[in-house]
């Protein structure tokens, strides 16, 4: 049965950031569909899966899980399996795999690939960096920023902020409205780090209708005319144009390619 959005609980009995991951690279398959995440991290009890496996089952949801305290998921199987919700096991088959591979049991600690290094506390850094200084909220990221981000509404900004900063980059986004000025620190900021974001008038006004049906407005109101895409589209150009920075056209892009894109710019 056809339908426009789904809702996948990410389960996990650390962080949750490697379901997470996963579910977004399987939901870029289904663009412009919409994949909603609902992350419940750090789960300790049976009681807290019992709750999670209650909301999947009231919004017809799937179940994604990175368990690997043995009666946690021993106990998600048997649940899920009894109220007949989909539920997926991401770690679980390949530990399986790799204690018969090795002769070796698994040390059955959450959270090991997250040990508190540097590496850690710059991630954690980043993610922070980016969600504060999201869609120009505050303007003075855009300095301390490592990337900064312009393009129009719908370009995936904010998606690829996160995803950078998992990377551990600063991210800074910038939305470009031609009813507005673009903030000083945009110009003065070197253009060597500022990534302008393109795409096709056409692609932008499915996405753009699309948006406007999952929250329940007529796909006829001018956030989605081509009219307006088109003004929007040119005053961005002007303004990277202006900038000197590079552009990536993110056109039919899962955001994790755009990602990989901007890592080789930087590499280079």
């Amino acid at each position: 049965m056809f339908q426009r959005s789904v809702t996948a609980h990410v389960v996990s009995d650390s962080a949750g950031d490697t379901g997470e991951l996963a579910v977004r690279a399987a939901a870029a398959q289904f663009h412009p569909l919409s994949v909603n995440i609902r992350r419940s991290a750090f789960i300790q009890s049976r009681e807290s899966i019992d709750s999670v496996l209650a909301a999947a089952q009231a919004d017809k949801g799937i179940v994604l899980y990175t368990l690997v305290i043995p009666y946690l998921r021993d106990h998600m199987v048997e649940q899920a399996a009894r109220m007949k919700i989909a539920a997926i096991d991401l770690l679980g088959p390949l530990i399986d795999h790799l204690e018969r591979a090795l002769g070796h049991e698994s040390r059955h600690e959450p959270g090991l690939n997250h040990v508190l290094d540097e590496d850690y506390f710059r991630k954690v850094e980043a993610v922070e960096f980016a969600v504060r200084y999201d869609d120009a909220r505050d303007v003075s990221g855009i300095l301390k920023a490592d990337v900064v981000l312009v393009g129009v509404s719908r370009t995936s900004k904010t998606p690829l902020s996160m995803v950078l900063a998992h990377k551990m980059f600063k991210v800074a986004n910038v939305p470009l409205i031609p009813e507005l000025v673009p903030p000083k620190e945009l110009y003065l900021a070197s253009p060597k780090k500022v990534i302008g974001l393109t795409i096709n008038p056409d692609s932008l006004n499915a996405i753009r209708k699309e948006r406007l049906k999952a929250i329940g407005l007529p796909d006829s109101a001018p956030y989605a005319t081509s009219e307006r895409i088109m003004k929007e589209l040119e005053h961005a150009r002007q303004v990277m144009n202006k900038i000197g920075c590079i552009v990536i056209d993110v056109s039919n892009k899962a955001v994790e390619e755009t990602a990989s894109i901007i890592l080789e710019h930087f590499q280079r």
